[in-house]
């Protein structure tokens, strides 16, 4: 299981998510993971709108999904 950091630029403002990070095993994995837990298009674009980063190797016991998101609340 590896760290990602998730990101997107489609959507600015408020009332949106613009990061996060995820567990996922694979990059393909990470990006379809959306942050808000619902569908594209509630603050967060369909997953060819999301840039992943590699962070690293998560410690045993860590699930897969969000660890920390960050939210611009309007």
């Amino acid at each position: 299981m590896n760290l990602y950091l998730i990101s997107q630029t489609f959507y600015i403002g408020y009332d949106v998510f613009d990061s996060a990070v995820v567990a996922a095993d694979t990059e393909e994995e990470a990006r379809l993971v959306n942050p808000s837990g619902s569908t594209p298009g509630y603050g967060w674009p369909e997953p060819k709108h999301v840039k992943v980063k590699l962070l690293g190797v998560a410690l045993a016991g860590i699930g897969r999904g969000v660890v920390c998101a960050s939210f611009n609340a309007g």
